[in-house]
């Protein structure tokens, strides 16, 4: 009998584990059949046996195949429990995932497929899993704080996937975990302090999320923790010191946040630490000197902070420390000597920080490293000789410091060497022979110095040289013809030298010379036919030279071409019609030579053109009707040449034209009236010419006019009386015509206009009551009267006396009146306070605002803002907040009041915003309407731009797809305009000094205005220019950190900075260090530096991005 029990009790049994594992596999099959990729070849033996089991055998052939057979899937004692289908391209989600069938499920890995939707919470009834991993695919929607249910997991997998929402405080019951990876998302919210409770936790990987908040302390209660990386998150407040705690913990990533105070001494406790990243941050307060304890330490990066303080002289106790970067803080003092001993070190970074002193001999005993950046500081003294013993040495950059004397011969052992940038320093002598020996050297900037002597003709042998730049020094002599053996050579920059001679023959000789520049020298002869032929050819400049010959024949047709510059030469004969065949041009000048000939027409066919200037020349002929075609044009010179015939009326077409010079020529005809469509015009000149009858008085709708020319031509009629409406025209010369007439009163409001010559016309009446018509030049017109020197009084008639009686009569009697009301009102004041809105404008203060009544525009606005009620406030920085108001005057403006702190403490930066944005209209320029200052108010009226600020965009992942590239090319063209502008054309130039993504507004149509000029500077040719520091971090000049000397170049710098983060859709930081100086900058991929929210561009774009990259 007992035989039989237990023979039914085996079949009971088996047939219980086979049935069960039939209801698994029928379970997964529905999961299967929901994915969209049914054809899946991997999961093809998911299938179950459709034969009917008559007898135990069959039973067990069943379940085995459910359990064996299927991929992925492995069983124990019959029941899965281990499901690994990572890699198999499923396409589907986990909503028909059979949670409450598999039991006995212990590993779950579905990384790396195509999964979608959101974690279902039934997830929580695997109440077996060890192990989960779901990372690599595209799971979105909040975690669900069901998963606390699994309580035996050791390892949660969920990164690279679209997760939102915080992390749930539930976490904290996982309490088996070991490793928990949640990178690479979209989760927000703070870091839940229950993740202390995780004691066994060895790995944490929240890096890449936007989580928020401060870290909590109960971080220091993962005493198990090895590897922890919270980098690349919005967290704030401090690092806390009970980190300090985490003594096994051998990789610390806080990196690319926003916390800030110092870095806890406690840090000095953590022994085994290996790796400490702290880059991008706003850390503050000096390095602790506790650091130094960490000899376990290989990289220690705590670049882009704000350090201050000495370098620590302990950081030389780190014998492991293989990388170290401190760059872009503010570090002062001297390189410590006690860093020689860190004989593993293979990189080191100190640039862009305030350092002097001179670099230490010590440093000849770093004899693994492979990279120095010490750039950008106030270093001091010669280039240490010892340097030459650093065999391994890749990257060399010292540029831009102090440092002087000659280059040390040693440098030549460097056999290594592929980077050796030192300009902009002090250095003096010649170019040591030794450096033929650096036969891997790429790169060679010795740019900005005071070297002197000729090139070694040994250079020949450096033929992996991609980048030759030797500008601005001293050297002289020839240009050797051993250069022509550098076959590799993408740019030879050599400019703003003393070179003479004649180019060598054979330069290009390789076939990929990009940037050929020798402009400012004293070169002479014919070019080249080896750059005639130069196909490769992106940026040329010969100007500034004497170079001679027939300029028909000197060039051909470039295909990459963009620029070049022949101007200030001695060529001649005609220019070629081969110009219209290099479709990628965008600027040719040709100024100031001996050419000769008519223009060709097919110049028209460049449709990229952005400048034309072929002034000061010899040129006949008329302006070709094919320029018509040019519709990307900004800026056209044909000024000084002999050119005839009328303006003709294709170029109607040019409504990008911003600087139109077509002075003395010889055209004739009247001025074309569709001149009044070139609305981005702020400088027109058409002087000394022959043009003839009325000013069209279409002119008055170029409202961004600055300047305007029109004089020795014949022009007759009257000065049009809207000319007054242009409230930035600076400056007026209508001299030497046949005007008549009067000078249209509406001058006397036009504020900003400084130079006006009127001279030598028919004009009469009075002058206007301006400070620019009291000091213009007037001479030659015999009607004139008013108060200004030299001019009779205008004389009133017997009834304009009678009227001025009777006016001053009424006037004395008003006055009384408002005297006797003056006094009750006083009295009642004192009863009680008005409102706002009958607030007056006290005498102590100043107000103009263009256009309008400065009193009605200040109550109005005091009245539509509630006295600034916090109500209309839509934004708010250091120095004040700003004001949304819609007026019915002006539509929607923007109001910006300053903090009465600031205001008493700045008053010069209020100046500096009014003074620069007074003389000035640009269309990429935010407009000023007006401003206000007295006792009780400090604000500036502008223009509403819809969009607001390019930063607030970019940080907007909905918004900044929005922005494609052919916007972002644009907007980027916008701010180039702008700062064209300031620097170029306004006089004095403008620089603006904090060129920022912040400062930088977006119109309806995504059109760049530059905004916020408070710390704006006026360079003034006899003033030397420096300043205090001042700007956006990120954005500032190097060279402005040491020199504090204000140029051009400030702005310059902080636009590429801005270029690259509208590209990439966000700030690069230190990535941008790297691109510029690193050894590797030609293995950057076009696509790392792409926003990753956009499509690949197209080739158009691309080039762009090559263009930047080049220069």
């Amino acid at each position: 009998m007992v035989p039989i029990i237990f023979s039914f009790l085996q079949l009971f049994t088996i047939f219980t584990v086979t049935f069960a594992s039939t209801e698994e596999s029928t379970a997964l099959l529905k999961w299967k059949a929901t994915f969209r990729n049914q054809n899946n070849s991997l999961l093809a033996s998911w299938t179950l046996n459709s034969a009917g089991a008559k007898n135990s055998s069959r039973i067990r052939a069943a379940s085995s195949d459910a359990c064996r057979d299927w991929y992925g899937v492995i069983c124990f004692n019959g029941r899965v429990n281990m499901l690994k289908i990572t890699n198999a391209g499923v396409i589907g989600t986990l909503y028909a995932f059979p949670f409450s069938s598999l039991p006995f499920l212990e590993y779950l890995d579905l990384s790396i497929n195509q999964l979608s939707g959101n974690i279902p919470p039934e997830i929580g009834k695997l109440a077996n899993l060890v192990y989960l991993d779901l990372s690599i695919n595209q799971i979105s929607g909040t975690i669900p704080p069901q998963i606390s249910s699994l309580t035996n997991l050791e390892t949660l997998h969920i990164f690279d996937n679209h997760l939102n929402g915080s992390i749930p405080g539930e976490i904290g019951h996982l309490r088996s975990l070991t490793e928990l990876t949640l990178s690479t998302n979209f989760l927000s919210g703070s870091i839940p302090a229950s993740l202390g409770d995780l004691k066994k936790l060895s790995f944490l990987y929240l890096s890449v999320n936007h989580l928020s908040g401060s870290i909590p302390v109960e971080i220091g209660k993962l005493v198990n923790l090895v590897e922890a990386d919270l980098g690349t998150n919005q967290l704030t407040g401090r690092i806390p010191s009970e980190i300090g705690d985490l003594t096994l913990l051998k990789t610390l990533h806080l990196h690319t946040n926003q916390l800030s105070g110092p870095i806890p001494a406690e840090i000095g406790k953590m022994k085994s630490l290996e790796n400490l990243n702290l880059w991008t941050n706003n850390l503050s307060d000096q390095i602790p000197k506790t650091i130094g304890d960490l000899v376990e330490l290989k990289t220690l990066y705590l670049f882009a902070n704000h350090l201050s303080g000495f370098l620590p002289s302990e950081l030389g106790n780190m014998k492991s420390l293989v990388a170290l970067d401190l760059a872009d803080n503010q570090l002062i003092g001297s390189i410590p000597s006690e860093w020689g001993n860190l004989i593993n070190l293979t990189n080191l970074a100190l640039s862009r920080n305030q350092l002097t002193g001179s670099i230490p001999a010590e440093i000849g005993k770093l004899v693994n490293l492979v990279g120095i950046d010490l750039n950008s500081n106030q270093l001091t003294g010669h280039i240490p000789r010892e340097i030459g013993d650093l065999t391994k040495l890749k990257t060399l950059y010292l540029y831009t410091n102090k440092l002087s004397g000659p280059i040390p011969s040693d440098l030549g052992n460097l056999k290594n060497l592929t980077n050796l940038h030192l300009f902009n320093n002090q250095l003096t002598g010649t170019i040591p022979r030794e450096l033929e020996n650096l036969k891997n050297l790429t790169f060679l900037d010795l740019s900005s110095n005071q070297l002197t002597g000729s090139i070694p003709a040994s250079f020949g042998n450096l033929r992996n040289l991609q980048f030759l730049v030797l500008r601005a020094n001293k050297f002289s002599g020839s240009i050797l013809k051993e250069l022509a053996y550098l076959d590799n050579l993408r740019a030879m920059i050599m400019s703003e030298n003393e070179f003479s001679g004649h180019l060598p023959e054979q330069l290009c000789q390789g076939g990929k010379l990009e940037n050929f520049t020798v402009s400012n020298n004293k070169l002479t002869g014919l070019i080249p036919t080896s750059l005639s032929k130069c196909l490769s050819f992106k940026w040329v400049r010969f100007n500034n030279n004497s170079f001679t010959g027939n300029l028909f024949e000197a060039f051909g047709i470039y295909s990459e071409l963009q620029f070049i510059d022949l101007s200030d030469n001695n060529f001649h004969g005609e220019l070629n019609s081969n110009w219209g065949k290099c479709k990628k041009l965008i600027n040719l000048r040709v100024a100031r030579n001996n050419i000769s000939g008519s223009i060709p027409p097919e110049i028209g066919n460049v449709k990229g053109l952005l400048g034309l200037d072929l002034s000061s020349n010899h040129l006949i002929g008329q302006i070709p009707k094919e320029f018509g075609k040019l519709t990307s044009l900004v800026k056209l010179s044909v000024q000084n040449n002999n050119i005839s015939g009328n303006i003709p009326e294709e170029l109607g077409s040019l409504t990008k034209l911003e600087s139109l010079d077509l002075s003395d020529n010889r055209l004739n005809g009247p001025i074309p009236t569709f001149i009044g469509n070139y609305l981005h015009l702020f400088h027109l000149n058409l002087s000394n010419n022959k043009f003839g009858q009325k000013i069209p008085i279409e002119i008055e709708r170029i409202t961004h006019l600055n300047v305007l020319d029109l004089s020795h031509n014949f022009l007759v009629g009257e000065i049009p009386s809207h000319l007054a409406n242009l409230k930035v025209l600076v400056n007026l010369n209508l001299s030497h015509n046949e005007l008549s007439g009067r000078i249209p009163e509406g001058f006397e409001s036009s504020t900003g206009m400084q130079d006006v010559v009127l001279s030598y016309n028919e004009l009469e009446g009075p002058i206007p009551n301006n400070k620019a018509f009291i000091s213009a030049s007037l001479e030659g017109n015999k009607g004139l009267c008013g108060n200004v020197t030299g001019y009779k009084p205008c004389e009133l008639s017997s009834t304009v006396k009678g009227h001025k009686l009777i006016l001053i009569i009424v006037l004395l009697i008003m006055g009384a009146l408002v005297l006797l009301f003056a006094f009750i009102g006083v009295l009642f004041m004192c009863h009680k306070r008005r409102r706002v809105r009958d607030i007056e404008i006290q005498d102590a203060g100043w107000i103009s605002i263009s256009m309008l009544d400065g009193k009605t525009l200040y109550r109005d606005i005091l009245n539509a803002t509630e006295e600034f009620s916090a109500t209309f406030c839509i934004g708010k920085g250091g120095h004040g907040s700003v004001y949304k108001v819609s007026l019915p005057s002006l539509g929607n403006i923007v109001v910006k009041r300053l903090h009465s702190s600031f205001e008493n403490t700045h008053p010069k930066s209020f100046m500096n915003e009014v003074m620069a944005l007074t003389g000035i209209k640009h269309r990429n320029i935010v407009n000023l309407y007006g401003y206000c200052s007295n006792k009780q108010h400090s604000f500036l009226v502008y223009e509403y731009v819809e969009r607001g600020s390019l930063f607030s965009i970019l940080s907007n992942e909905v918004e900044s797809k929005k922005l494609d590239w052919f916007k972002r090319a644009n907007i980027i063209k916008g701010v180039a305009f702008a700062l064209s502008y300031m620097h170029q054309d306004c006089s004095p130039p403008i620089v603006h000094r904090d060129i920022s993504s912040s400062n930088v507004l977006l119109d309806s149509e995504y059109e760049a205005h530059v905004s916020d000029f408070g710390i704006a500077k006026l360079l003034k040719p006899e003033s030397f220019n420096c300043i205090v520091l001042a700007g956006t971090y990120g954005y500032v000049a190097p060279e402005l950190a040491y020199t504090m000397k204000v140029t051009e170049m400030c702005d310059v710098y902080s636009f590429g900075v801005l270029a690259l983060e509208i590209i990439k859709g966000k700030n690069l930081g230190e990535y941008i260090t790297s691109l510029v100086n690193s050894s590797t900058k030609d293995h950057v991929q076009f696509s790392d530096l792409l926003d990753e929210c956009l499509p690949y561009p197209e080739d158009e774009v691309k080039e762009a991005y090559n263009a930047l990259h080049l220069s």
